[in-house]
């Protein structure tokens, strides 16, 4: 019921009241100006719904765990696991990018600026600068800068990518400077995910920081050295505990289930991808078990090969209650990942020896919060052997991939690093994709000459690997 209910709130929120019989009556079921509390739950639902887990009528987040081989359809070639991918496929998420998240969180923090409310401006600045980086990183150039004017601008220019990034890191700062007010007016229970407890968002503001600041390592005009530089002074305001994982809770009600539990229900054929079942067997991490439900029918783990011939569904695997049952969280943001990306601008700026206690205490913390062994854990830590030059990257980013499960940031990684190492898929259309199609919608109705970019072309940031 959450979702439905969050629904009827959005559409009394942000579509326009009607007149009735005499101008002066309002129609009281469609408000034109409400609490930021009564746009903020919405907002949040939708951010962990849409923009990362891919809830229909999106899908984009889906379709790069099936380009990252974490999770495979039980069905023939060709499709978009295959890289058969049309601009119509992406509409929706657009859609939900723009009209249900980008174009509300604009309001709220304009709102919570007029109203001097600047704990409410943060909050949105936050969630604009995730979406938004997000967003590009889907496809590349995006409208921003001028997308918000309204009837007054139906086909506005994009923005550079290189510009976009610099939007992102002044949301993120701008929230900062907000929260730093310590202004006493703050959402309670309608922040459903840190209940107003601001130190929590500064640390998320400071982390994403840290993130997108990772990501240039490789792009034009930037060097490793400076964006880890930047990376780790940013983290030393960032997330320091599990407690401060940007999770969104889900009832696991009728209604209220995480998208994920939909993803993998009873009316989908997608169960876990071999190539990702395979990298945890090989190694014998003891994860599996955690993350991984064995197959219905009995036999060993396994994973479906993208590409094959039909399968058996209870021959496959899908994933544990803890990432995909009705009632698990959505780890958006996690502290996991702040360890990562410490672990890796360490390894940029002092090498391997240095980043090797910070890449064990990653490991070592994801495999608790999942409740691995402590012994299972030293056994594997030891057999992963130490860190060297040739191998830290790799082994950062392949941990990272794994605590980092069902998260679209691990497809941007792989853009960027390398690693883990993948190859194309059985029957695949084309080279491994490297963005998502700009939607059909948009084409029509507001062309611009990015649009012709392919599954294969490369965003701004993207150039190596």
């Amino acid at each position: 019921m959450k979702k439905a209910i969050l629904l009827l709130i959005t559409i009394a929120l942000f579509t326009g009241g009607c007149k009735k019989y005499l101008d002066v009556n309002k129609d009281p079921n469609n408000p034109l100006d409400v609490q930021e509390d009564l746009i903020l739950s919405p907002l949040e639902t939708y951010v962990s719904d849409f923009v990362y887990a891919g809830f229909s009528p999106g899908q984009g987040p889906i379709i790069l765990q099936y380009f990252g081989q974490v999770i495979a359809p039980n069905q023939l070639n060709p499709g978009l696991w295959s890289y058969q991918m049309f601009n119509a496929d992406m509409d929706g998420d657009w859609n939900n990018f723009y009209v249900v998240c980008l174009n509300n969180m604009k309001i709220l923090h304009d709102k919570g600026i007029r109203n001097d409310k600047p704990n409410y401006a943060a909050i949105a600045d936050i969630l604009s600068a995730y979406t938004l980086g997000t967003a590009t990183d889907f496809w590349g150039d995006v409208p921003y800068s001028k997308a918000f004017a309204g009837s007054s601008n139906f086909t506005p220019s994009y923005d550079k990518q290189e510009d976009l990034y610099r939007t992102v890191q002044d949301l993120l700062s701008e929230a900062i400077a907000l929260i730093g007010k310590n202004d006493i007016v703050r959402p309670g229970s309608a922040d459903y995910i840190y209940h107003g407890t601001m130190s929590q968002w500064l640390k998320l503001a400071y982390t994403l920081k840290a993130r997108y600041f990772m990501h240039l390592t490789k792009a034009p005009g930037h060097t490793a050295a400076v964006q880890a530089d930047s990376a780790l002074a940013a983290l030393s305001h960032g997330m320091l505990a599990d407690s401060n994982d940007f999770k969104f809770p889900y009832a696991g009600d009728a209604g209220g289930e995480n998208p994920w539990y939909y993803a993998f229900g009873q009316v989908s054929t997608a169960v876990l991808c071999s190539t990702f079942i395979d990298s945890l067997k090989v190694r014998n991490d003891p994860r599996l078990s955690k993350m991984a439900n064995p197959p219905a029918s009995g036999g060993p783990y396994k994973g479906r090969t993208i590409g094959t011939s039909l399968g058996v569904l209870t021959d496959y695997c899908y994933p544990t209650d803890y990432y995909a049952g009705a009632s698990a969280y959505n780890y958006i943001v996690n502290f996991s990942e702040a360890q990562f990306l410490a672990a890796e601008a360490t390894l940029i700026k002092s090498g391997a020896a240095a980043a090797e206690p910070i890449y064990q205490a990653a490991v070592t913390n994801h495999m608790k919060k999942l409740g691995v062994d402590p012994g299972d854990i030293t056994t594997y830590l030891a057999s992963r052997g130490a860190l060297t030059a040739g191998n830290a990257l790799q082994r950062i980013m392949e941990e990272k991939s794994i605590a980092n499960f069902l998260n679209e940031e691990n497809f941007t990684d792989w853009r960027r690093t390398g690693f883990p190492l993948l190859t194309k898929v059985q029957g695949g259309l084309s080279d491994i994709p490297r963005r998502l199609l700009y939607p059909q919608s948009e084409i029509l109705t507001n062309p611009q000459p990015q649009q012709s970019a392919t599954l294969t072309d490369r965003v701004w940031w993207d150039t190596t690997n």
